[in-house]
């Protein structure tokens, strides 16, 4: 009977995966991950790795729970644009990154692009502490392991500040990064009453960072950022669900990527 009950459970809420720790829902071609707060345990870490590698093989590899992609990459020479930390220690700079350090136009905005948000795990006394700020912004207790991205979505969001677009003295936006004005998939961290919450928006429903934006305001996040997105957008939960955006055609397994946030 108890079996039954169980069945009967799953044929109503469908894609929908309820455990003591996290609950996925997926409507409107958007995956929903919520992780409620708990103050004496924490399951996420965020890796970065030495080669480009797919989600799918980091998922397996790790034995998680869910894996999505988290930051910014050079896929010319397999390097970090992101700043990562993994069990206390940063694990690569992206000013180890010569693609970037020899280029005079991004070195003079370095500034911006450096201090873009990163979603922060951390340890204070006896608990755990999470928080979306800017990179150069200080601790709230002893960082464990963070990864960067962007743009911060909310409370503010500045495009320009961040450099993900450049205007010229018209108003004229010149230059672009990250896709932000266009619609592609996206990969986004939030919290919210100090749950986090993570979205997978897929090439089901692509949305520019506007939109994005607009979706996080709806459903009332308190911080809100994004990480790479497009064709690095990737979600694996157990061996159930396999999310890569079709910007990479005739192959479902998905773009080689750089960091990640696994939970287990």
């Amino acid at each position: 009977m108890f079996r039954i009950f169980l069945l009967i459970l799953y044929l109503l809420f469908g894609l929908s995966a309820f455990a003591n720790n996290y609950n996925i829902s997926f409507d409107n071609g958007i995956y929903h991950i919520t992780i409620p707060y708990n103050k004496y345990q924490n399951r996420i870490n965020f890796i970065l790795t030495e080669n480009l590698i797919t989600n799918k093989k980091v998922h397996k590899e790790q034995n998680a729970i869910f894996t999505i992609n988290t930051g910014f990459f050079d896929p010319n020479n397999e390097k970090t644009i992101s700043y990562i930390y993994t069990n206390g220690k940063e694990t690569e700079s992206p000013l180890l990154n010569e693609n970037l350090i020899n280029n005079p136009y991004i070195m003079t905005n370095w500034d911006k692009i450096s201090n873009r948000p990163e979603f922060r795990v951390m340890k204070q006394d006896d608990h755990w502490v999470y928080d979306i700020v800017n990179h150069n912004e200080p601790y709230n207790g002893e960082l464990i392991t963070s990864a960067q991205g962007g743009p911060m979505l909310i409370p503010n969001m500045d495009l320009e500040k961040e450099f993900f677009i450049v205007k010229n003295n018209q108003g004229k936006v010149i230059r672009e990064s990250a896709s932000v004005l266009h619609k592609t998939a996206r990969t986004i961290i939030a919290l919210k009453n100090n749950d986090i919450h993570i979205l997978i928006i897929t090439d089901k429903n692509p949305m520019t960072i506007y939109e994005a934006q607009n979706l996080c305001k709806k459903l009332g996040f308190d911080k809100a950022m994004g990480f790479d997105g497009g064709s690095s957008t990737s979600f694996d939960y157990k061996n159930k669900i396999h999310v890569v955006s079709t910007g990479i055609k005739g192959d479902d397994t998905g773009r080689k990527l750089k960091s990640f946030l696994i939970y287990k």
